[in-house]
């Protein structure tokens, strides 16, 4: 029951934002006002309010952290060796490797909300707030490497700090972290107000997902995308277990990491793909199909 009770909202939510673009009630417009209120206000407000009303007593679990950190560090190191043996084009390079760990926070939040609550939420918002940072590194570095293009180390230092520093998210996760060790609680009245706002982030997140998937060019990318959707949702969450084991991380830290490993890939990948000049039809195509089969990664996760 806790696969359906925490998946089948989310999975429901996301087809009929897809059913409502297809039917016409929501346009390109519409999703494209969405994302940005999505980006800019609801989620950032979100997690600034599930972090800064909860409780850091014991301290930040930092073996939790660097077990899930050294496991996107493996992940990003394995894609780029995909990339060479399997002579994926320079091209492509750049969204395949992203399509391999990046995450999709939304569907994250909805999940960990739905099967473990705030508890899990905590976990959750402080894992993010230092794998942002160092996935737009991992994402950058990639997409200038396979470019072609000669940039200096400061040009590229200058095009990722511009990437974390206008990044909404990580400073709603921040500004949470640093709310939650001054204060810790929020009066009735602002919790009330910031619990209204956050209630539009999730159905409005995953509505805004549901519309923006699109088959394009799903079939002409269907061999990469497979590759990346089985080492995003089955090869990082197995190298994940192997840290968290290392660093003997268990209980809810251990079912939150396991779950962020087993997230689909991230729709911020067509985004800077397609601002750095790689394939957004591969990006594209990743991110229908590690949605999709995310339902099967998930649903293992959740069944531990």
């Amino acid at each position: 029951m806790i696969v359906l009770n925490s998946l089948f909202p989310i999975f429901v939510l996301l087809l009929l934002g897809w059913a409502l673009k297809r039917q016409g009630l929501t346009d390109a417009v519409f999703l494209r006002t969405a994302d940005r209120l999505i980006y800019y206000f609801f989620f950032p407000v979100m997690l600034f309010w599930k972090i800064g009303g909860a409780s850091f007593d014991d301290g930040i679990d930092w073996n939790f952290c660097f077990a899930a950190l050294f496991a996107l560090l493996a992940m990003f190191v394995l894609s780029t060796l995909v990339i060479k043996l399997f002579r994926i084009t320079a091209y492509q390079a750049g969204s395949f490797s992203q399509s391999c760990y990046r995450f999709n926070t939304y569907i994250g939040v909805a999940v960990i909300l739905n099967s473990l609550g705030t508890e899990g939420m905590k976990y959750f918002g402080l894992l993010i707030g230092f794998a942002i940072p160092l996935i737009n590194v991992f994402a950058v570095t990639t997409l200038i490497w396979f470019s072609g293009r000669e940039m200096g180390f400061s040009k590229r230092c200058s095009i990722a700090g511009r990437a974390l520093v206008a990044n909404p998210l990580i400073l709603g996760c921040l500004a949470g972290l640093a709310y939650s060790g001054l204060v810790g609680w929020f009066p009735v009245f602002v919790n009330n107000s910031l619990s209204l706002i956050s209630m539009v982030a999730l159905p409005l997140a995953l509505i805004s997902i549901g519309g923006g998937l699109t088959f394009a060019g799903v079939r002409g990318n269907l061999g990469l995308s497979f590759l990346s959707a089985a080492l995003k949702l089955l090869v990082l969450p197995g190298i994940g277990w192997f840290f968290f084991y290392i660093f003997n991380v268990n209980g809810i830290p251990f079912k939150v990491g396991l779950i962020f490993l087993a997230l689909p890939a991230s729709t911020a990948i067509y985004v800077l793909s397609s601002q750095m000049n790689s394939d957004t039809q591969l990006a594209s195509s990743a991110i229908v199909l590690s949605t999709l089969l995310s339902f099967f990664s998930l649903s293992c996760i959740l069944l531990l």
